[in-house]
């Protein structure tokens, strides 16, 4: 698929996006050149691969779910502006 210089000023009308008109034409040529790599991932047969969600076949490593800091609500709570019921009170920014 070709993109001349029309579609890409409703493109970026549309993306509210500000292009001068002598950039148009490299954009348009960008711009096919990607639809163009598109069209030819989509003429691949992949009927027989199964998605994945990473291209490497490795197991995240995760760290053990462990407390690793002390309670200090006490400490915040004593610094803080207002508290109530051991619950911080703040403005009220919606009505």
């Amino acid at each position: 698929m070709s993109l001349g210089v029309v579609e890409v000023a409703k493109i970026a009308h549309l993306a509210r996006l500000a292009i001068r008109a002598e950039d148009a034409p490299a954009y348009a040529r960008n711009l096919s050149a990607i639809l163009e790599l598109v069209e030819q991932m989509n003429a691949v047969d992949t009927s027989g691969v199964a998605p994945m969600a990473h291209p490497l076949d490795m197991a995240q490593r995760l760290r053990p779910d462990e407390v690793a800091e002390s309670n200090q609500r006490e400490r915040f709570q004593a610094i803080a502006p207002r508290v109530e019921a051991g619950l911080y009170l703040v403005p009220k920014v919606i009505e």
